[in-house]
């Protein structure tokens, strides 16, 4: 969509149409949606002025980029938004050119326009960078070490702040913005010129006042934190003003060095139910647009809920018991932990390797910590967790939310590698529950544990109904049914998994075994079984490279002898993506019923 010659009113006319199809979709699709209805003006701006063909758009996270896509040529198909085989929540440039990056994760643009910016210089090209990022993602370090750089080196980035939610500094009343309105005009850039060229020629002592007058102006904006790292600083605007926007985002292009623009909006803007600081409004499932209320939605309970009502009642009972979570407390279940005892719960914003190390020492001074973090953010701390805690076996517990298939939101969130990732790391154990019982009696074991820990739970309800299992012993599985002719062997989920695929090949004798951990194995169960079945089927909701069917591959191997035939019904080797998460299991071949099919196969053709 060109809109390069439409005027104001035309503009702000579009910036409703935006509105209403992003919020006519959202509410039918679910998605993202207080930030991206915050940032329709800016965008609109963004593709006045630059040229999106052209110039890298890089969206920090990307889950405001809506407005983009559909001024991108995804007007017609932006109803499959997140659906399977549809357009993706992210930006994606495999779905468009005008897509430079994906994204879906914190803090990554700043780093991906300095790269573009030496790429664009390297060839001798003409082209600007230009980044949305949120001022919740410049609480991650990765941003100002990008910053530092681009300070230094001065490659010309428009780096516009989309400060929704909590101001960097507040602005000081009328006085604050005269001077930020003025800072975004001609006259004072002009003026800056010329004082920077004067000052080189100045004697010393007068260069010396004229710099301390110049730095004095600066004190009283909020711009001091970028201007002391070498960046260009203009702001705070509104960011709902296109007009504004306009000017201001073309006086920096025209600066042809690295500039942050500050602007202010408001999330959910346009939707009343929706505006202001509400985390609810963050991603949303489908809801009525006139009510605001929620439409479907399981009534079974969230292993997240399960979770947090556990881990509230061990808190209650254990002063000892603290925790952590890194931007995400309604998403992991800590909101509750952090209302009532905030001074033991902490959200400590997008930072998960901080959040990782600082509860380090917590561990060390005697505390119980428990950091809950998505399966795919905690591969952002991983150092962390091998420096910071394995490496002095410090007791920490890691509740890995949203582990498995999640959905929607696709590739850049798949909790599809924990397991992989933390087999490595020596002193780490690894456990999985398979329903309310078994989460609830890991976490109670997980507060006398004195080694790290790792406990993986999936996003919404379990597969598995409830039923009383024994308590957790270290290393030790759970045969739940020994008598058959082959053997499933389940972990987490993937027991789940195994007992809905058992009833359906309710002909066939099949034994039963809740493995439980994965890290250290229960080696003498391990080697009764393999006397016992020669055909071994692992269920796991994560990846087949480095996941549980190797790690039993692994175990084999280093005993010598004859080993189970071993069949893995893991996640392959790429990436996953969006989509219903049943139609995602389908498409991955992993419902129950074809599970039952691929078993029936195997057994058919006498081998695996």
């Amino acid at each position: 969509m060109n809109i390069k010659n439409y005027d104001i009113d035309r503009l702000e006319e579009l910036a409703g149409e935006l509105r209403r199809k992003i919020l006519e979709t959202v509410s039918r699709n679910g998605g993202h949606l207080s930030s991206t209805l915050g940032a329709v003006e800016l965008i609109i701006g963004m593709h006045y002025v630059f040229d999106a063909k052209r110039d890298p758009f890089i969206f920090d996270v990307s889950h405001q980029s809506y407005a983009h896509k559909l001024l991108s040529d995804r007007w017609e198909s932006f109803g499959t938004l997140r659906e399977f085989g549809g357009i993706s929540g992210y930006t994606s440039p495999e779905e468009s050119d005008y897509d430079y990056y994906k994204a879906g994760h914190s803090s990554t643009s700043i780093s991906l326009a300095v790269g573009a910016a030496k790429a664009i210089r390297l060839a001798g090209q003409k082209r600007t960078p230009v980044v949305m990022i949120g001022d919740g993602s410049m609480s991650a370090g990765m941003v100002y070490e990008a910053l530092n750089e681009l300070g230094e080196r001065k490659y010309p980035v428009v780096i516009i702040l989309n400060d929704n939610e909590m101001s960097i500094a507040k602005p000081i009343g009328a006085i604050s913005r005269y001077l930020s309105k003025g800072m975004a005009g001609p006259l004072y850039q002009k003026l800056k010129k010329r004082t920077e060229s004067l000052l080189e020629h100045l004697p010393e002592s007068a260069a010396y006042m004229a710099k301390r007058f110049e730095e004095s102006l600066r004190l009283i904006t909020p711009g001091i934190l970028f201007e002391e790292l070498g960046v260009e600083y203009i702001g705070p605007i509104d960011g709902h003003d296109i007009s504004s926007i306009i000017e201001t985002l073309e006086i920096a292009y025209e600066m042809n060095k690295p500039v942050i623009v500050h602007a202010q909006t408001v999330k959910g803007k346009g939707y009343k139910p929706a505006e202001g600081s509400q985390e609810r409004w963050h991603g949303v499932g489908p809801f009525d647009i006139e009510s605001g209320e929620a439409i479907g939605g399981g009534s079974r309970k969230s292993a997240t809920k399960i979770f947090s009502e556990t881990l509230l009642e061990l808190a209650r009972d254990d002063e000892k018991i603290v925790g952590v979570t890194a931007a995400m407390p309604g998403g992991t279940g800590l909101s509750p932990l952090l209302e009532e005892f905030p001074e033991r719960f902490w959200d400590v914003a997008i930072a998960e390797q901080h959040a990782v190390t600082s509860m380090g020492p917590l561990a060390k001074e005697g505390f119980k910590p428990f950091c809950a973090i998505y399966s795919t953010f905690l591969q952002r701390a991983y150092d962390q967790v091998i420096h910071d805690i394995a490496l002095m076996n410090l007791p920490v517990t890691f509740a890995i939310d949203r582990a498995g298939i999640v959905g929607e939101d696709g590739e850049t969130h798949q909790g599809a590698f924990d397991i992989s990732y933390l087999r490595t790391i020596p002193n780490m154990t690894l456990m999985a529950p398979f329903n309310e019982s078994s989460l609830k009696k890991a976490l109670s074991f997980a507060v006398d544990y004195d080694s790290p820990l790792a406990i993986r739970y999936p996003r919404g309800a379990f597969i598995c109904d409830d039923f009383d299992v024994p308590d957790y012993e270290t290393g030790k599985s759970h045969l739940l049914k020994e008598e058959g002719e082959i053997l499933f062997v389940g972990y987490g989920n993937g027991t789940g998994r195994a007992l809905e695929t058992a009833k359906i090949l309710e002909e066939r004798d099949i034994a039963l075994l809740d493995l439980r951990f994965v890290k250290p194995l229960d080696g003498q169960m391990l080697e009764r079984l393999s006397k016992k079945f020669e055909k071994w089927y692992i269920f796991s909701d994560g990846a087949r490279a480095g996941g549980v069917a190797s790690a039993l591959e692994e175990f084999f191997e280093s005993m010598g002898g004859a080993k189970p035939q071993i069949v893995s019904f893991e996640y392959p080797d790429s990436f996953i993506t969006h989509g219903r998460t049943e139609m995602v299991e389908e498409s991955l071949g992993l419902l129950p019923v074809q599970l039952a099919e691929r078993v029936e196969k195997t057994l058919e053709k006498g081998k695996i």
